[in-house]
């Protein structure tokens, strides 16, 4: 029988001395192979010895008829291994050492992947850590705890199992997983940079956590304002300051924001809702072979919802991410300083890993059949339009984006989210039943796949949850399957909603299409048709631009969208967008069109502000960005995104001032923003003559007045007709109604603030109207009068 023996020595660190010996010729390699610590022979004879230094190199020192000798690089083991813990789940610091927990119903091994940051660039794992399923393993989580020394280290997962997509199982050995509950992913440290090789997807790996510096929040506490308060403005990290006329030190970052929150809080924002900041692959839609350089700018295809967007931070993947966490703590500290609530935008409707044909990075490889809503014979569900649609009612999936949602509130202080296609979160899950869902059958439980849930289960966890119903919570409430539920998201009381009918109603009116005045006067009291009975105006998120869709100047200027630029043949973008040139297409027309535009664009911000509920501003509309009629701008990491703080400080941009004397005034009343819906004792209607309103198919004309603690009394009138007109005005013995806004006149004289130089002679010039009760408006303005003291009375 061959014998054979293997020993080891410790020299100086961190060399190791192996030999190896037989009695049998071919019983040893004939080449030898090193993988961190895992040695493979080929026929060789009788004795081989190796010095290490390094895990992953082979140099050939000698070659005798009996024996080889061989230096390779085979690190030391540096870390104490045990059994660990099954919770909390993710990558936990306990005392000396840290947890690793990550669920997989499926897997039938599990090994956990630690690097260096030297061994990761160079696409080389530091040290395999194979996990026993009999010591390792709780039900279906596997875990195991390591005393050592975390600094600079990374970590990931691989599982092996079934690979049968047909069941909805895709694990690949081969493939090195993100951990969910990673709190930083590491791969290319600039945006927009690819990786070696032209990789636009080279390995991702979680930040190992280590007992470092806490950051200084300086008592920093969650402001609280009640939501009926806020003017929400939409905005994107990197188009923020990306444009060279930010003249930020850091453009296009967190710190980036932070120099200019000025500005916002100068606009009059006390709200920003930040679109995607969790780390997603900006280039995943890049084709080096065709040279198609489309970028993901938007950020709606998340990789993992713990870690912040990496490449956002001016550090990048510095310090093993811990500093582009900082940074963002930072940007929302000094929002809050500035009295400024922060609400992330999520997506947890779908994933980066896409359909079939779509990588395999975390979710699909750790358990495939739970994170993602599977057809029986494994076809992906696509609720989303992007290919899957996450699992959201399942129990395990809905726990982590619990758990999600918790640590963002809890450990990054932000107020609140905004749920992008939330209506997905109200569809059964697939493998949905009553023992699943419930522990027990239910009679009678056949609902299909993706059937729309009366009490979702997601929603009645986060809106139950003792930390999360304390924040801001809004859904986006439809998806791409059909599924619209603008007024009729479960709600628990608490959720609002972008209202996607107040905008789709406000255009159409402000425009002029017959038919719309009932329904502009229901958008302006709050949307009480949607919202009365269980839920109150500020559950409205009103908006007539976002992200999505035209801006406020491309509103006024295009009728067709025009997204060439996205290379899918103008084919891609809504084809709806109740938009009105104002009489010729483009940027390039008459003086006489540019002023209507103009006009226009100052009816809708008025609109905005004198609606009840909460007003939402999209990013650039306060002076007017055009993105030249593009719809659908997610592909550009350009000028039609990039805030133009240019423009914005151009002495023609006259609507900035416009907008920041409007919110200004929004926040002065106390009637603009109410708790409830207006009734009769505070509001009243009119038309061309005092309570006469006119709700005809026909009518273009809408006036109301609001009483109002701070104010006495205001007068709001549109008129969306083409022809100009004469209004009287409600008597009010012993006052007057003086005139604070007029859309119709040029700036500076469309906000009459009392410093103004002119002021008065502007007012004179209405007095003979003024003294007869009368205003004249002309088409497509609007207005808003004060009630003031006679003193002549």
């Amino acid at each position: 029988m061959a014998m054979c023996c293997f020993s080891h020595i410790l020299l100086s660190p961190p060399y190791i001395t192996t030999t190896f010996t037989s009695q049998s010729p071919s019983q040893f390699p004939r080449i030898a192979i090193f993988n961190k610590r895992d040695l493979e022979f080929h026929n060789h004879n009788t004795t081989t010895s190796f010095i290490s230094s390094n895990p992953n190199k082979i140099f050939a020192i000698g070659n005798g008829a009996t024996t080889e000798t061989a230096v390779v690089e085979i690190q030391k083991l540096q870390f104490q291994v045990s059994n660990g813990y099954p919770s909390p789940l993710g990558a936990t610091v306990q005392e000396d050492g840290v947890n690793f927990a990550i669920y997989s119903l499926n897997a039938l091994s599990a090994t956990l992947c630690l690097f260096t940051l030297s061994d990761f660039k160079n696409n080389e794992v530091t040290e395999y850590i194979t996990l026993d399923p009999l010591v390792n393993k709780t039900g279906c989580v596997w875990h195991v705890f390591l005393k050592g020394d975390f600094k600079d280290m990374l970590y990931g997962y691989k599982f092996d199992g079934k690979f049968s997509p047909q069941q909805g199982h895709y694990y690949d050995s081969s493939q090195i997983l993100l951990d969910p509950y990673a709190k930083a992913v590491i791969s290319r440290g600039d945006f927009g940079a690819v990786g070696p090789d032209g990789n636009c997807w080279p390995q991702m790996a979680g930040m190992v956590p280590f007992n470092h510096e806490e950051f200084d929040w300086e008592g920093d506490l969650p402001l609280k304002y009640p939501q009926k308060d806020l003017i929400i403005y939409e905005m994107h990290v990197r188009g923020f300051t990306k444009h060279e006329s930010s003249n930020t030190e850091f453009p296009g970052t967190y710190l980036g924001v932070v120099e200019k929150l000025d500005h916002l809080k100068e606009l009059g924002v006390n709200c920003i809702e930040l679109m995607p900041c969790h780390e997603f692959n900006e280039l995943e839609y890049y084709n080096a072979v065709q040279g198609d350089y489309r970028v993901n700018f938007w950020g709606y295809s998340t990789i993992n919802y713990f870690s912040p967007m990496i490449r956002y931070s001016s550090s990048g993947i510095k310090n093993c991410g811990h500093d582009g966490i900082n940074e963002i703590k930072f940007l929302i500290k000094e929002a809050h300083k500035r009295g400024i609530e922060v609400i992330m935008d999520v997506v947890f409707n779908h994933t980066a890993e896409g359909n079939e044909k779509g990588p395999i990075i975390s979710f699909r490889g750790v358990d495939n059949s739970v994170y993602y809503m599977v057809a029986p014979k494994g076809e992906f569900y696509n609720y989303s339009g992007c290919g899957n649609t996450f699992n959201c009612n399942h129990p395990v999936v809905r726990k982590f984006i619990v758990d999600c949602l918790r640590y963002w509130v809890t450990e990054m202080h932000v107020d609140g989210f905004r749920f992008d296609l939330a209506s997905i979160m109200t569809r059964s899950s697939s493998l949905w039943n009553g023992v699943n869902v419930f522990g027990a059958p239910i009679e009678g439980d056949l609902l299909a796949i993706g059937t729309p849930l009366s009490s979702p289960p997601l929603i009645d966890m986060i809106s139950n949850d003792p930390i999360l119903r304390g924040v801001k919570l809004i859904a986006e409430a439809w998806d791409a399957g059909g599924l619209y539920q603008v007024g009729t998201f479960p709600h628990w009381g608490i959720w609002s909603e972008w209202n996607g009918k107040y905008r789709d109603t406000v255009r159409q009116f402000i425009k002029g299409t017959d038919g719309f005045a009932g329904a502009f006067a229901e958008c302006v009291c709050g949307s009480p048709n949607l919202y009365q009975g269980g839920r109150k105006p500020w559950n409205s998120i009103n908006l007539v631009c976002a992200h999505d869709g035209f801006t406020l100047a491309d509103l006024v200027t295009y009728n067709k969208k025009h997204n060439l630029p996205n290379g899918e043949d103008n084919n891609d973008g809504e084809n709806h967008n109740n938009s009105w040139n104002c009489g010729e297409e483009g940027e390039f027309v008459s003086a006489s069109v540019k002023k209507l535009r103009k006009r226009q664009m100052r009816n809708f911000f008025l609109t905005l502000m004198v609606s009840q509920g909460v007003p939402m501003i999209y990013m650039g509309d306060e002076y007017g960005h055009t993105k030249g009629g593009n719809n659908n701008t997610y592909c550009h990491d350009n000028y039609h995104n990039y805030f133009r703080w240019d423009k914005k400080e151009e002495s023609s941009s006259d609507f900035f001032r416009f907008c920041r004397l409007l919110t200004k005034f929004r926040q002065e009343c106390e009637s603009l923003g109410l708790d409830d819906f207006p009734t009769s004792e505070r509001l009243q209607w009119h038309g061309h003559f005092p309570v006469t309103p006119d709700w005809s198919e026909s009518s273009r004309f809408v006036a109301f007045t609001l009483m109002d603690s701070v104010k006495g009394e205001i007068y709001v009138a549109f008129n969306t007709s083409h022809l100009p007109f004469t209004i009287t005005l409600p008597e009010r013995p012993g006052y007057r109604w003086e005139p604070l806004i007029d859309t119709s006149k040029s700036a500076p004289y469309d906000f009459l603030t009392p410093d103004l130089p002119g002021r008065d002679i502007a007012i004179q010039q209405y007095a003979q109207f003024l003294d007869a009760n009368m205003y004249p408006m002309l088409s497509y303005s609007s207005i808003i009068l004060l009630r003031t003291p006679d003193v002549n009375a």
